[in-house]
């Protein structure tokens, strides 16, 4: 007899400006985490989809509204049952202030590898590096 572990999701966004780069969020905590750039993002409540939670996340995060697209990728998190999925998304009111995080910076494809990534982040760089250079994310 096999147990099934009910999935848990953390959503996170890959925000695209006109000028094709991407939204770069560096930690404040947890202290492990500090330092480190990520999408932003966090865990689907109860009673949420990824959409949802994603539209939240950025409001409590970054102050800003978005509007999700389709799905960058998804990694497994150390947690057992826990996966990480990044969307691609667009801010369409507001710019992003610092509330949750150290530091944010606007990325270039090129500029991808000049930020520490998180480790759950860093799986998805070089697919979204692809994606902005038009070329499909599994060329």
């Amino acid at each position: 007899m096999s147990s099934s572990v009910a999935l848990r999701v953390v959503v996170a966004a890959a925000l695209v400006d006109t000028r094709g780069r991407v939204l770069a969020c560096c930690r404040r905590d947890p202290p492990a985490l500090a330092g480190g750039w990520e999408f932003p993002g966090g865990k689907v409540e109860s009673g949420e989809d990824d959409v949802s939670a994603l539209v939240r996340e950025c409001r409590e995060e970054l102050g800003v509204d978005i509007e999700v697209g389709g799905v960058l990728g998804e990694v497994p998190l150390p947690t057992a049952g826990w996966v990480l999925r990044v969307r691609f998304g667009r801010i369409t009111v507001g710019e992003p202030r610092l509330i949750a995080h150290s530091e944010l910076r606007w990325l270039a494809r090129h500029e991808l590898d000049d930020v520490a990534w998180l480790a759950p982040d860093a799986p998805l760089i070089e697919d979204l590096r692809r994606t902005l250079t038009g070329e499909p994310p599994d060329a």
